[in-house]
């Protein structure tokens, strides 16, 4: 299933609403680097996939924009060590 996911740069968040709950990933832009410092889906819809794509939807946006990629957040760490493809945005 695909979540609408949308982009808030000035509040350096993805974030998508599914069932009524809020799931983010928050970021900070240093220069032209994303820090991805948190993912946050409630249990109440967990288990489908959300934080996936709102990280996926975090990588696509630092490559379109050139940025490297510092994985903070343990989801984050994780979802790059099973995307190997990517690890040429971390930096």
């Amino acid at each position: 299933m695909d979540f609408a996911i949308e982009h808030d740069t000035a509040a350096q968040r993805f974030h998508t609403l599914v069932d009524g709950f809020r799931c983010v990933l928050d970021y900070r832009l240093e220069g032209q680097r994303m820090a991805i410092v948190h993912t946050g889906v409630p249990g109440e819809v967990g288990g489908r996939g959300i934080a996936a794509q709102l990280t996926a939807a975090a990588v696509a946006a630092a490559r379109a924009n050139g940025w490297k990629v510092a994985p903070l957040c343990s989801y984050a760490q994780v979802w790059f060590e099973r995307h190997p493809e990517e690890a040429d945005l971390l930096g």
